[in-house]
């Protein structure tokens, strides 16, 4: 990154964490102008634009970010993320198992995936997305979570109950 479109890039992060997400998609623009094949600056700008509501923005700018280097993780998790909250199910399963390919080892693209069979009432799929996730990182909250409400759905009681045990022994995470 240039030293201009670099602190630019920071001006705008420090926007968009104030909530000033305006002013910083305006300071991630004229980086962008400076650098357009910067998979960075596409990829903060999207994200930008996914707090700030406006989703078809951010997949927009994410899959340009995608366009220029599509084997970045954060990408490719953020693009399923974003599909996922667009309702996009098959858009977020492709951009899953396009990450999974990559990264097979991802619990959050496995707790991405299972989320997404969820949603769609696929619960046998979304247990073995959730289960792979836990095996991969068993302290993942999130995924233990999911997978004891799958399990309510699949009536599989024993499971539940071992994923509370499970999550009492976590601090749940704060946001």
């Amino acid at each position: 990154m240039t030293e201009q479109a670099e602190s630019l890039n920071t001006q705008a992060i420090n926007l968009a964490q104030n909530g000033d997400f305006k002013e910083a998609i305006a300071c991630f623009k004229r980086a962008i102008v400076v650098e357009k094949a910067n998979h960075l600056l596409w990829f903060n700008l999207g994200v930008t634009y996914r707090d700030a509501g406006e989703l078809y923005s951010a997949r927009e700018c994410l899959l340009k970010a995608y366009d220029i280097n599509a084997t970045d993780k954060d990408v490719i998790e953020t693009l399923a993320l974003v599909n996922l909250s667009m309702q996009d199910y098959q858009e977020a399963f492709e951009f899953c198992v396009m990450g999974l390919d990559l990264y097979p080892v991802d619990a959050h693209l496995w707790n991405t995936l299972g989320v997404i069979f969820f949603n769609q009432s696929d619960y046998l799929n979304a247990a073995d997305a959730f289960e792979r996730a836990i095996t991969i990182n068993p302290y993942y909250y999130d995924a233990l979570y999911n997978l004891r409400d799958t399990y309510d759905e699949l009536g599989n009681t024993a499971g539940k109950a071992e994923c509370k045990r499970r999550m009492s022994a976590i601090k749940k995470p704060q946001e």
